[in-house]
């Protein structure tokens, strides 16, 4: 699991760089964040990432804002409504997702709180995301395709099996209970993105594990 700096040099055209569908040009910089660069609070003051530094030196932080000014600068496809109201209903549902993440994180950095009230808590906040789902009518929340939802839910959907393997099979989620977001999450598996990106099970269970052992592996993908 490594960190993400990423830097739009779009006026370059050397080998090894990658492009977007538009050839928009990017560099990735992998940052160690046990031994932070000097250079990195120059970007961010807070030493976090990831980063997007643009033309001329300028930088954004935050994974929400940075998402939201690249799916607004770069219209290869949106994965933002550009209806108003149904932008704003999913901006609120990204939100209100914030409490699984935050639930999952301090769960995945203390095993030891793992229990039974603490994954019912974890379920109680997935209730509203099923029945979304369902409301939708749609394989996606984004609709017919992954959208903005779909990827800032993904990661930690994708962590979710860390309970399974942390505590077995009795933290998984209900198929009858969640029948839209299990097949939600089969569906995710199968695109493009999420398949270039995905990590394991069992890696992010190593990562987390070298982590709480003092000694977090940043390059367990490397």
């Amino acid at each position: 699991m490594t960190s993400l700096v990423l830097t739009d040099i779009s006026q370059l055209t050397a080998d090894g760089f990658e492009k977007l569908p538009d050839q928009t040009i990017y560099d990735v910089v992998n940052v160690n964040m046990s031994e932070k660069p000097d250079w990195l609070f120059d970007k961010n003051p807070n030493g976090k990432v990831p980063v997007l530094e643009v033309d001329g030196g300028d930088t954004l932080n935050d994974s929400f804002v940075i998402a939201e000014y690249l799916d607004e600068k770069y219209s290869y496809r949106p994965l933002h409504s550009r209806d108003p109201w149904k932008k704003a209903k999913d901006k609120l549902l990204i939100q209100l997702f914030n409490k699984v993440i935050n639930a999952l994180y301090k769960l995945f950095l203390d095993p030891n709180n793992l229990d039974k009230q603490s994954v019912d808590n974890i379920i109680g906040e997935l209730i509203v995301f099923e029945e979304e789902l369902d409301a939708r009518g749609k394989p996606f929340f984004g609709g017919e395709r992954p959208g903005m939802v779909d990827y800032m839910m993904w990661p930690w959907c994708e962590r979710s099996d860390l309970l399974r393997i942390m505590g077995g099979d009795r933290w998984c989620l209900s198929k009858q209970k969640f029948q839209k977001l299990m097949e939600w999450r089969n569906a995710m598996k199968e695109d493009d993105a999420v398949k270039e990106s995905y990590l394991e099970p069992t890696l992010h269970a190593k990562y987390f594990k070298s982590r709480l052992g003092g000694y977090p592996d940043y390059d367990i993908r490397v």
